[in-house]
């Protein structure tokens, strides 16, 4: 099932269960063609309130008061198939089948593991350094479909950061990036180049990362590639440090642009 991860629907629906309030569960089960969501995207809808979204517009308004409809006449289940042409005011081209179904402990349950298990899936990507860019870029990560941790030896910044998802850490970045898991993603943004050096060295020397960014100019880059070097790292592992983050050639420095550019960078590299 695809979920948004920032929408816990099936705490959403605990919630309503516990306080009486009816719920049903519509679900994208079928999309052919060109349609504005994936098959599995789901969304709870309650009589008074919508949590989650199946791509908006006419299908998902449709599935919105049919889903009431449904809780309304006591039904259990129904299926909506819709085209999304012309004659639903809609110029995707696809089709679309909706599945509504009323909620009860069982839907949570499944919701509940369905989203476990995603999130089990997610990527990590490890921020190493709570300054304003590590901060901006926490937060920009925290909707996104990612399992997030920031860690800094610095309590105060890490008590700054923001994101409902993130996992804050105060401790040793060096020895985090040692122990890192394969596969993940990792973004250096210390207030030490010296410690900069020494969690890229870690790094690289393993590599097996899925992407490393250390936050600079092409100097620092080329300054530590040099370093590296006559460490004997390997040339195929330093050809694949990104520095400058974010895409070269937008030279905005502000923390939340440059968070938005390595949020981009990071999900071309695993969505891509």
């Amino acid at each position: 099932m695809s979920l948004d991860p920032s929408e816990a629907l099936s705490e959403t629906l605990a919630g309503a269960l516990a306080a009486g309030e009816p719920a049903a569960l519509v679900t994208l089960s079928e999309a052919r063609g060109s349609t504005p969501r994936a098959a599995g995207t789901a969304m709870l809808v309650m009589p008074g309130r919508v949590v989650g979204t199946i791509g908006g517009g006419t299908y998902e308004w449709a599935g919105i008061a049919r889903a009431r409809q449904l809780l309304a006449a006591g039904e259990r289940e129904a299926t909506l198939p819709m085209p999304l042409g012309p004659e639903t005011g809609q110029c995707c081209g696809g089709h679309v089948t909706l599945t509504i179904v009323r909620a009860g402990a069982e839907t949570c349950a499944s919701l509940n593991a369905r989203e476990a298990e995603g999130a089990a899936r997610a990527p990590w990507v490890l921020i190493y350094g709570a300054g304003h860019v590590g901060r901006a870029l926490a937060l920009a990560l925290d909707p996104l479909p990612f399992r997030t941790r920031i860690i800094d030896d610095r309590p105060g910044e890490i008590a700054r950061v923001e994101g409902a998802r993130i996992l804050r850490e105060v401790g040793s970045a060096s020895a985090v990036a040692e122990a890192a898991p394969p596969g993940a993603a990792h973004v250096v943004l210390t207030h030490s180049h010296a410690l900069d050096s020494l969690i890229c060295a870690s790094l690289l020397e393993a590599n097996s990362f899925a992407y490393l960014g250390l936050i600079g100019s092409a100097t620092k880059r080329a300054t530590f590639l040099s370093a590296f070097r006559a460490m004997g790292l390997d040339a195929a592992a330093l050809d694949r440090l990104v520095c400058p983050i974010g895409g070269r050639p937008v030279r905005d420095k502000r923390p939340a642009v440059i968070a938005a550019l390595v949020a981009a960078e990071l999900i071309g590299v695993f969505a891509g």
